[in-house]
């Protein structure tokens, strides 16, 4: 087995629309912060957290079958290790924003600290220096572990040493404990606290909840795609897909219940410091898009995926996979966007030229990764176990 067998050569056209892509939404945002830079800076957050919570889903897909000593993935492992590289852009974006737009977060101001009443420990949390140096701690972090972990994987392409395995799983065992707490408190940082007022003790985990559930379907669309176009066509077989349909299928479900515990047990406390979050969301012009939420990212892929066939099925597949994450899009908007739309949802060319711009970048992003390594991890022990899977 050599590491020809399984190069990828992409079709011109299709780099051609992710380039595309990627240009119309870089003159966007160029365009959007000089003549609508109210919508812009909020639109880069949106782009830019997406981004992150991509490269980050595959990531912890990687160290998670480390972790688990599942065989099953590795001949699909290049694809979230791929998806990882988009890490480091969604931090750029990330980092600019908190650097030259910190007012987007309102609470960033001792007069309003003070005139909110915020004292001791929670001042001190909510101050700009903590905070951005909080900000560099995650994205290094994770910036660190994305470097180690898929270095050590394509290091044993050459070597193929079981060694390497061990010390992956070494890798992946601290980076899911650490990751586990900070994103949790980065989503907090970052998305909860555009809205200061309003907390949520569980809006880390459902934050996780849409990370994951988006990232597999990222990754269902790129293994299908590989599968049928590229060296993947010998090497995946409905046997992973199926397997990949089953884990879209839980963790919707699993988005799904964390999303119905928060909502519910807010309601029914009624407590104004947190309902003035749903009562934004749920009320008049959102509350279609609010119901939506909720139908398409877990009603449809819930009832499409429960029969077994569907998931061995590729186009049933990519179908809900682009379903999941336009729900996760949505998801994304209702967190970020109604602090700064008012009482109407906005969505024109400036919102809409920041989501191509996403999707192209993305996809050149993981499509270069996808050149510098084997699609498949040839030397990896387990690999002849996984070509062989049956679910």
């Amino acid at each position: 087995m050599t590491s020809e067998q399984f190069d990828l050569t992409p079709a011109p056209q299709t780099v051609g629309l992710f380039r595309a892509f990627a240009a119309l939404g870089g003159l966007t945002v160029l365009l959007g912060l000089f003549l609508a830079p109210q919508r812009m800076w909020p639109d880069l957050l949106f782009g830019s957290y997406a981004l992150l919570c991509l490269g980050l889903a595959g990531l912890f897909f990687v160290a998670l079958q480390y972790v688990s000593g599942a065989s099953w993935s590795v001949a699909l492992r290049r694809v979230p290790e791929a998806m990882a590289a988009t890490l480091p852009v969604g931090a750029a974006g990330l980092a600019v924003i908190l650097l030259v737009k910190p007012s987007l977060w309102p609470w960033l101001g001792m007069s309003w600290q003070a005139a909110e009443g915020y004292l001791g420990f929670k001042r001190v949390w909510l101050s700009q220096g903590f905070f951005l140096a909080r900000s560099a701690v995650y994205l290094a972090v994770w910036l660190a572990f994305a470097l180690a972990i898929v270095r050590t994987s394509r290091q044993q392409d050459a070597s193929g040493a079981p060694e390497l395995t061990r010390r992956n799983i070494r890798l992946s065992t601290a980076f899911v404990i650490i990751f586990s707490l900070t994103f949790c408190l980065a989503s907090s940082d970052w998305i909860m606290s555009l809205e200061p007022k309003w907390y949520s003790t569980i809006f880390g985990v459902y934050n996780f909840a849409g990370l994951f559930t988006s990232g597999l379907a990222a990754m269902a669309l790129l293994v299908v795609w590989l599968q049928r176009t590229g060296a993947l066509k010998h090497s995946v077989t409905r046997d992973h897909l199926q397997d990949l349909g089953t884990l879209i299928l839980a963790f919707s479900t699993f988005w799904a219940y964390i999303w119905f515990s928060q909502y519910m047990l807010i309601w029914y406390a009624n407590l104004p410091e947190e309902t003035i979050y749903f009562i934004r969301r749920a009320h008049g012009y959102w509350k279609t898009l609010f119901l939506l939420n909720f139908i398409i990212n877990w009603v449809v892929p819930f009832l499409a995926l429960l029969p077994r066939g569907n998931k061995r099925n590729p186009r049933v597949l990519v179908t809900i996979s682009i379903v999941v994450l336009l729900g996760r899009a949505l998801d994304l908007y209702l967190m970020i966007l109604p602090p700064f739309s008012g009482a109407q949802p906005v969505f024109g060319i400036w919102e809409a030229g920041v989501l191509l711009g996403t999707v192209g970048l993305f996809a050149l992003v993981v499509l270069r990764a996808l050149r510098q390594a084997p699609l498949v991890p040839i030397g990896d022990p387990f690999l002849p176990e996984s070509l062989h899977y049956h679910a």
